[in-house]
């Protein structure tokens, strides 16, 4: 296994990033397993595999302004086979909309599972 985290940040940068859905479900093959579980949050079940994700992020996306970007706030992280990222929602350069962190399970160099902790405001 590598020892960065560049399977998260592909997952966040390219995946979540990318409006266009054909090609979002083709990079998902390549860096999440067929069942991929994620976790939006604590109280909700968990959406799973590619196909369910894309709509999700289809979803998501139309609710967001053209602009709307995920960026890294820190360098991410490997431990073993967990990875950790940071990041920010909204239009480059201005002060985000949305802050949080992804924590990915790896497993034979594939995201497993992958859970979303959303920053709150204060």
């Amino acid at each position: 296994m590598a020892n960065t985290a560049q399977l998260l940040e592909d997952s966040l940068l390219v995946i979540w990033n990318d409006r266009n859905a054909d090609r979002r479900l083709e990079a998902m093959k390549t860096l999440y397993t067929p069942d991929i579980h994620f976790y939006e949050s604590n109280t909700g079940e968990a959406i799973i595999g590619y196909q369910a994700i894309n709509e999700l992020i289809s979803k998501l996306q139309a609710e967001w302004p053209i602009e709307f970007q995920f960026e890294l706030n820190k360098p991410s992280q490997v431990n073993h086979q967990v990875q950790i990222i940071s990041w920010n929602l909204g239009p480059h350069g201005i002060p985000p909309v949305a802050t949080g962190m992804d924590v990915a399970v790896i497993e034979n160099d594939l995201i497993k599972s992958l859970y979303l902790f959303l920053d709150t405001a204060e």
